[in-house]
């Protein structure tokens, strides 16, 4: 790089410095504390002062009772949301799509995707009234009908689908819109050609609008892929109990519970080591398929 280049580009590298300094002050520093993972930590020790145990955290992280459900709970809950979240905004997207009234579009668009700024401490508080057993307004018409009142947060079978389906509506929102534009791209002339051809609009999202989807379809599907272990630790938080911890005890909240709640950090680093390194391969892949299947790279 030449001298006047870089004297050129200097605002630009002046403009990304405070980020790159709290990204590596807050991302990259941290990662010392990976260290944790191979020790018998004590509070109040430095890394330095801990008894080191080699893998015995995570030998002790397989043997726990739980372990292995927690983790099927999380890749169930994951799956069922990555599915749900293509499936639901694609259906909402080519539904818009056929809107020939721009304000109701524009209303619908708007309603659907006001849910995806609540926080979830916010939404859990409404959700827990909603779904109440005894004055939510859901069980409230589930009875007016003559069927039997639903525990949705408290009952161990209905609790992973109550996840997916709040998680759902508060996030197809943001992904219709992201269908919606990748709609924009597709030729009009295309539709045109298939009208005059006598073409139904059914025939038309067959044959045309869903296949000039399908770049972006696999594209997204391709990069969730790095999510699997990812099922939502601040929705999960906010919804669980004690009596749901065999279907939605989770590893984010497994981590939780045993470093913060049981003091034991050692074996929760190593929960989280565990976590980051199979989601670090899993992403790898992801943009590997990304790049292989949509023509998608980062560089």
């Amino acid at each position: 790089m030449t001298t006047r280049k870089w004297i050129r580009e200097m605002p630009l590298h002046a403009m990304l410095l405070p980020t790159v300094l709290l990204l590596i002050a807050f991302s990259y520093v941290p990662m010392a504390g990976i260290a944790i993972a191979f020790q018998h930590f004590y509070p109040g020790h430095n890394f330095f002062s801990s008894p080191w145990v080699g893998w015995e955290n995570f030998r002790y992280m397989l043997q726990l009772p739980g372990t292995m459900q927690v983790l099927y709970n999380t890749l169930f809950i994951a799956v069922m949301k990555i599915s749900a979240n293509l499936v639901v905004p694609i259906t909402m997207a080519l539904l818009l799509n056929e809107v020939r009234k721009m304000w109701f579009k524009r209303s619908v668009q708007t309603l659907v995707y006001l849910p995806y700024f609540i926080s979830w401490v916010l939404l859990g508080g409404i959700l827990v009234d909603i779904l109440s057993p005894s004055h939510g307004i859901v069980n409230q018409l589930i009875k007016s009908v003559g069927l039997p009142s639903v525990y949705f947060l408290g009952d161990n079978h209905w609790f992973p689908f109550t996840l997916v389906a709040t998680n759902t509506w508060k996030e197809f929102g943001f992904n219709t819109i992201v269908f919606l534009a990748a709609l924009t791209g597709i030729n009009p002339s295309l539709y045109e050609a298939a009208c005059i051809d006598g073409a139904s609009r059914w025939k038309m999202t067959l044959k045309i609008t869903l296949p000039g989807l399908l770049p972006i379809i696999i594209l997204l599907t391709t990069l969730s892929l790095g999510n699997v272990l990812n099922a939502g630790f601040d929705q999960v938080f906010n919804l669980y109990n004690a009596s749901v911890y065999e279907s939605g005890d989770i590893i984010d909240t497994m981590v939780y519970r045993i470093g913060l709640g049981d003091a034991q950090y050692s074996v929760a680093t190593a929960v989280g080591l565990f976590k980051s390194v199979v989601s670090f391969i899993l992403i790898s892949v992801s943009y590997l398929l990304a790049y292989r299947f949509a023509n998608y790279r980062i560089f």
